[in-house]
């Protein structure tokens, strides 16, 4: 497979490297660099998609042992895993001399010199990124050489998929016009490639072994194949088209190329339907399963994805046509597109862009949410009305806040973005949290079944019960990230040194949501929690957050310092910006938007309250009813044991005087009555 994706890297650079080197600009900086480049990136990237496919197979394929550990094929996978990334890390360092002499010229053994190598390091950005690559791709090969548990399979996925990172950032998706699309695109579409590819190589080998639950980890791949063929099919049409236009499919170097790499996808999904019409059937029999067919297909559909990893890496070598012609403007070479005038009430509303990432995320979690709901209609249970349309409202909250004119205007004025920080932190979180998504998943989702492997209602109840939740959603974690990013931020300067990248925007956007959504799942989610908040906690949460907010807000507005000043001054916005007024603007956004949601979380707090008191009193009452008031008559029954007793408690026999009183008293009472 490596071998196959090499040659194919090498074949197509060998077609491209005169068009590349005159497009680019550069002198020929050898063959050992140019035709070094595809074939390292081809071998990185397989390398990669299959520690990303053992990892993600170790941790949703195939379940672990009841004490939490791996079981032999989780184990394989994982140490499928360490092998990969090792490799893949190894590469992304090679690339890292190949980049700076893709991109000076200068031969490799030139650019190997160490003075020559540590001053070029720093002027060229996609060695800085391969880097990166190279140190997630090591720490998830330590974690995965270490790994016993299935609980760190999650941990290790996740520095696999951010070793994938890198690659999608820079390169041509990541220059000139339109740069936004195409890298957002290049995102979703090597982490499907990856998970597509990797995951099927690690279902092979775990099948061709007869690995106990090989038909469970084959249905489970091939659900998630299914998706992973939309989006990169999606993905790859996007970028393609944002790069090039359609006429030059067939009339350039980069548009052959394109071509045949969508012609692999083509055969390569054409297999995958084959998979699961066919072959998965046939090795659910039980009498003989037909392992063979199985396993010959998926060996060529593997073979098919190599050479489309091949195509891939010599498109990377090859500039696409219209980096040479194309003017771009500051702020399109900045932001990835222009802005015609400055944000009116009608372009926040109607000038959209489409992100397609939260953009996408939106749409998508609303059709799940939706899911889950027709599924209990479906067997006849009900689900409250409010949460359906607080969920909706929450993601349509979160396409506007990243896909209307406040998405697109937010890159290129701090007001605007500081107007989509705060519904991105103060409103989305709110409405998602009201849908409770998490209690609909756990009745909407079916259980495993005793003796069954554990799956996605089991997964989410681990999640929950686990020790990590319960540090995410200590009060004092959640209200330190929620407030103190925002002082770390903007006053503290993080805002200046990241906003150049649009990698940058992607992260504050995420972290806008998931620190919100902790936030406000600890005050007033309805979804069960990893740890038991009294009222009084929560509303101390919530009143010691006030202040804390406000003074960002109140701050904001009286700074004299402008915040990231050299990168709003380099947009050269088309119309008159006063960058001091603008900030101005967005610091009484934040005192004025922020404080408003917060309010009305207290006085939802205050309603669960109430609530609960009234649940909690019905339940007494219902069970006082089904036993017949037994407590209350049980309290009763003490009262009158407590009042008999009284006299003889109060009986002082040591009186000697009263005592004898009484006893003349009942004397004098007994001669009368004689």
């Amino acid at each position: 497979m490596m071998v196959v994706g090499a040659v194919a890297g090498a074949l197509v650079t060998a077609a491209s490297a005169a068009t590349a080197l005159r497009l680019a600009g550069v002198p020929d900086a050898g063959a050992l660099t140019t035709y070094g480049v595809p074939v390292v990136t081809a071998v990185g990237q397989l390398s990669a998609a299959i520690g990303f496919g053992g990892a993600m197979f170790a941790a949703f394929f195939v379940p672990p042992q009841r004490g939490g550990h791996l079981d032999v094929g989780g184990f394989r996978a994982i140490r499928w895993t360490y092998a990969a990334m090792l490799v893949w890390a190894i590469c992304a360092l090679a690339m890292i001399p190949l980049t700076i002499s893709n991109v000076s010229g200068f031969s490799l053994t030139e650019t190997l010199q160490p003075d020559h190598l540590v001053t070029a390091y720093g002027q060229v950005a996609d060695a800085k990124y391969w880097l990166w690559t190279a140190i997630f791709a090591l720490l998830a090969a330590v974690l995965a050489r270490a790994a016993l548990k299935w609980g760190w399979t999650f941990v290790i996925l996740a520095l696999a998929f951010l070793s994938l990172m890198p690659s999608a950032l820079a390169g041509h998706s990541s220059a000139g016009g339109g740069h936004d699309v195409a890298t957002n695109s290049l995102i979703l579409h090597i982490v499907a490639a990856a998970a597509w590819a990797g995951g099927l190589l690690v279902v092979l080998a775990y099948s061709f072994g007869d690995g106990r639950w090989r038909v469970l980890a084959v249905r489970r791949y091939s659900r998630v194949a299914f998706w992973c063929l939309i989006v990169v099919g999606i993905s790859g049409v996007v970028n393609a088209l944002v790069r090039m236009p359609i006429e030059q499919l067939f009339t350039t170097t980069y548009g052959l190329i394109v071509v045949g790499k969508l012609s692999a996808f083509v055969v390569a999904a054409a297999i995958g339907g084959v998979h699961r019409r066919i072959t998965i059937t046939e090795l659910e029999a039980t009498d003989e399963p037909r392992k063979s067919l199985f396993v010959r297909f998926a060996a060529v559909e593997l073979i098919v994805f190599a050479i489309a990893f091949g195509f891939a890496a010599g498109l990377s070598r090859t500039p696409p046509p219209d980096l040479a012609t194309t003017d771009v403007s500051p702020m399109a070479l900045k932001i990835g597109y222009d802005l015609d005038g400055p944000p009116t009430l009608a372009r926040l509303l109607f000038d959209w862009r489409f992100d397609l990432i939260f953009g996408t995320a939106a749409l998508i979690a609303a059709a799940v949410y939706l899911r889950g709901v027709w599924r209990l209609r479906k067997r006849g249970d009900s689900w409250p009305v409010g949460r359906t349309v607080a969920w909706l409202l929450g993601c349509l909250s979160l396409l506007l806040a990243t896909s209307s004119g406040l998405g697109r205007y937010g890159p290129a004025l701090f007001s605007t973005h500081m107007m989509a920080h705060m519904m991105l932190t103060m409103l989305v979180p709110v409405l998602l949290v009201l849908g409770g998504p998490m209690t609909l998943a756990l009745r909407a989702i079916p259980p495993a079944g005793r003796g069954n492997p554990d799956g996605p209602r089991e997964w989410i109840l681990t999640g929950l019960h686990s020790k990590y939740s319960k540090i995410v959603t200590h009060p004092a974690v959640v209200v330190v990230v929620f407030v103190g990013s925002f002082y770390v931020l903007y006053l503290g300067g993080l805002f200046d040194v990241v906003v150049d990248h649009h990698s940058a925007h992607l992260l504050m956007n995420l972290h806008f949501l998931i620190s919100g959504y902790l936030f406000y799942w600890l005050v007033i989610g309805i979804d069960p929690a990893p740890r038991e908040t009294t009222h009084v906690a929560k509303l101390g949460v919530v009143l010691g957050a006030l202040p804390f907010h406000a003074f960002f807000g109140v701050a904001l507005m009286m700074t004299t310092a402008l915040i990231a000043e050299k990168y709003y001054e380099s947009l050269q916005h088309p119309w008159a910006l006063d960058l001091a007024a603008d900030q101005r603007v967005g610091g009484g956004i934040a005192w004025a938007t922020g404080e408003f949601p917060l309010v009305i979380v207290m006085l939802a707090l205050l309603v669960q309250w109430r609530r609960q008191d009234e649940k909690v009193a019905r339940r007494f009452d219902r069970k006082e009813a089904r036993d017949e008031d037994a407590e209350l008559e049980a309290y009763n029954q003490m009262l009158r044991g407590m009042s008999a007793a009284t006299p003889a408690e109060h009986e002082t026999p040591t009186d000697e005087g009263t005592a004898a009183a009484a006893a003349a008293s009942e004397t004098g009472s007994g001669e009368t009555d004689r």
